[in-house]
């Protein structure tokens, strides 16, 4: 699908994304591991290069196109852009599971820095696919893009997955609770699925229970409340790969 430039800069809102089914890449480390990933991945080999005189060398894979700082400006979502953005088509849903992948499920989760930041965990210990319900902020938002750190093209996402849907894709399904068993526990370990909850409201403890969710916790002072949602991502996903 060809864009043009008044299209592209609309590709900022969601609406548009998914209307156009395209999403931005900003900076040249995003486009490095964008390239990267498009070596085995068919749907990102068609990207497109929007790029100032600062990068009309840069060698690229990807046709490339020169625009002016202005335009730059325009397509930018950051205050000092770089000078390369590329068009990339939305990624298809990944259906298919690999042998062993563990699927951390994501309730409505609002923050794109978490989804960003909970992306690169899952990319950098590998085997792990994302489910995001609906209502979750969109995985294709600039801001998560920019905390993925390019994690958004390594990680199988599955978006609008129903909340109550789990419960027939998985045989076991484990959470976090104060109350639950320790983290360490080594049961922990033995799930199909984790699912984390919405920052300030996180899951509906009737919907735990039809699923018969295991509960877990992260063990604390109990200084504060709660710990931030991709912390707690992390730090489980860290305990099922340590």
């Amino acid at each position: 699908m060809q864009l043009k430039i008044d299209d592209i800069k609309k590709l900022h809102q969601k609406k548009y994304r998914t209307e156009f089914g395209h999403f931005l890449v900003e900076g040249e480390h995003l486009i490095l591991e964008l390239e990267k990933a498009a070596e085995n991945n068919a749907a990102l080999q068609n990207c497109e290069l929007f790029v100032t005189e600062n990068y009309q060398h840069f060698s690229s894979r990807f046709k490339k196109n020169l625009v002016s700082e202005k335009n730059m400006a325009q397509l930018s979502d950051t205050k000092t852009p770089q000078g390369i953005i590329a068009v990339a088509p939305l990624l298809p849903s990944a259906k298919t599971s690999n042998q062993n992948e563990r699927a951390i499920y994501l309730h409505e989760v609002q923050d794109p820095g978490n989804l960003g930041t909970i992306l690169r965990s899952l990319a950098w210990f590998g085997n792990f696919r994302c489910l995001l319900s609906p209502g979750s902020v969109d995985p294709y938002n600039p801001k998560v893009i920019r905390s993925s750190m390019g994690a958004i093209f390594h990680v199988p996402m599955e978006l609008d997955v129903p909340l109550e849907s789990i419960a027939s894709r998985f045989q076991s399904i484990a959470t976090l609770d104060m109350n639950g068993k320790s983290l360490s526990d080594n049961s922990f370990k033995h799930f199909d699925c984790y699912v984390f909850g919405n920052e300030a409201r996180g899951v509906p403890r009737e919907a735990l229970q039809a699923m018969n969710a295991q509960a877990f916790t992260i063990a604390g002072c109990g200084a504060i409340e709660s710990l931030n949602l991709a912390s707690a991502v992390n730090m489980c996903v860290y305990e099922l790969m340590r």
